[in-house]
């Protein structure tokens, strides 16, 4: 017999801090349910631009350091000056979520990125840029980020409410990912369109950052907008670094949320090797050029932007739990099958296939963390998740040694197989992940 646990997630959590029209509707409001909110179009507004800002300073920051350097290890050392801060600040960033007015940090936050990126900018025009200037304000961006993203993604379900928070993060990826394909090209053809005689890059790069810096204050100026303040639920303030461990004790007596933050971590690891193997794919497997490369990397986005829509669409829907092991193991399914193919258009199927359930097992995986932390913990939940992410790229280190020996075709099999067991050892570890229904509380075991 199957004991009943009563429901929780009949409707919206109301809070203190969520706007007016936070909770009016229904769960199912349609593909684009939770942008009927208004304070959330302003979040999603503000994700939008930030989003298309790093995805464009990305593509012009290793361009111009390349061509400065032609050393690999400068983008390297650069990418670590940004990743290495946002990791270690990231439990700082957490508390102070919990601690402080989430609005305001999200402006203070906007406005230092609109800041440095401007100056930035103003450097690079002007030809006075060297290599220590992107590793000085690499730290400064990664320190900032780990402020911005805990409050950031505290936010959402604080506006939008439960019931409408896979809707909301869903969307959230697919702006992430409607970036990830659109605003390299967009980054590449400005430093095309303003090069000096064709060659000098450095006019058009200066271009393309103050554009991002002003991509970073209309995020600012639609957090503005908001009439959310995200004030703190926490009853008892203690000091910064009793406030972090008080942060760990509960994801640690949290098993579902542990198993969680484990799912997103692990698989997700091997699993996301496919982007950074795909160059390798395509001159070793496909034998393509720039321009099939350029096809397989928008087949991935594209597909992981259909997946969030479809997520989207989908709403707060039932046994997420399940959906969540089904979409992992099929996509280690489309990187098996990815590893076994050498057709150009059959793998750009299969990686638009790997993109789309990526895309849903992280965004559903995103939510269901959401769902579950309690509200004064939320700020410091997010946190970790952020240096859980900033750890990933560690993890594509041995796969990417057995494509250097192996060959990638080996190197993805690794990562498909890889994929297949962490989930299913989670699986075991944490059974209770495999009958979440709504996000709250699951079925228990049959007694």
């Amino acid at each position: 017999m199957r004991a009943k646990i009563p429901s929780t997630s009949a409707g919206p959590v109301t809070s203190p801090n969520m706007s007016p029209d936070s909770t009016d509707g229904v769960a199912r409001a349609g593909m684009f349910g939770a942008l009927k909110i208004r304070d959330y179009r302003f979040l999603w507004g503000s994700n939008l631009c930030t989003s298309f800002a790093m995805q464009m300073q990305m593509v012009a920051r290793g361009w111009l350091i390349y061509s400065m350097t032609s050393s690999t290890m400068a983008l390297t050392w650069v990418m670590l000056a940004f990743m290495l801060p946002s990791f270690i600040f990231s439990p700082v960033g957490g508390v102070i979520a919990d601690r402080y007015n989430k609005k305001n940090i999200m402006i203070v936050a906007g406005l230092l990125n609109t800041i440095a990126t401007l100056s930035l900018a103003y450097i690079i025009y002007s030809g006075q840029v060297d290599f220590w200037h992107f590793i000085f304000f690499g730290i400064f961006n990664g320190i900032v980020l780990s402020i911005n993203m805990p409050a950031r993604s505290a936010a959402v379900p604080e506006v939008v409410g439960q019931d409408r928070l896979v809707n909301a993060m869903a969307l959230q990826s697919a702006t992430f990912n409607l970036a990830r394909v659109l605003g390299p090209a967009l980054a590449g053809l400005m430093i095309a369109l303003f090069a000096d005689d064709g060659q000098d890059s450095t006019h058009g790069v200066g271009l393309v950052f103050f554009t991002i810096g002003g991509l970073y204050c209309l995020a600012m100026l639609a957090n503005i907008l908001l009439k959310y303040q995200g004030k703190s639920l926490q009853q008892k303030k203690k000091s910064v670094a009793n406030d972090a461990k008080a942060g760990f004790r509960y994801i640690f007596q949290q098993k579902l949320i542990l198993g969680l933050l484990c799912m997103g971590f692990l698989p997700a690891t091997f699993g996301f090797s496919a982007s950074f193997l795909l160059p390798a794919f395509n001159q070793d497997v496909v034998l393509g050029g720039a321009e099939s490369l350029g096809y397989l990397m928008t087949a991935l986005g594209s597909g992981a932007l259909c997946g969030s829509l479809l997520l989207a669409r989908m709403g707060d829907i039932g046994d997420k739990g399940r959906v969540l092991f089904i979409c992992a193991f099929f996509w280690a399914a489309a990187l098996c099958g990815l590893a076994l193919c050498s057709n150009l258009m059959l793998a750009l199927l299969l990686l638009g296939l790997s993109g789309m359930f990526s895309a849903i097992f992280s965004a559903l995986n995103m939510s269901l963390v959401q769902l579950l932390i309690k509200p004064e913990f939320r700020g410091r939940v997010m946190s970790l998740l952020m240096m859980s992410h900033g750890l990933m790229p560690i993890g594509v280190i041995p796969i990417s040694l057995l494509a250097e020996y192996f060959g990638v075709d080996i190197a993805l099999l690794f990562a498909a197989l890889m994929l297949i067991v962490s989930v299913v050892f989670l699986g075991a570890l944490f059974p209770d992940l495999r009958r979440i229904n709504k996000g709250h509380q699951p079925a228990q075991s049959p007694v």
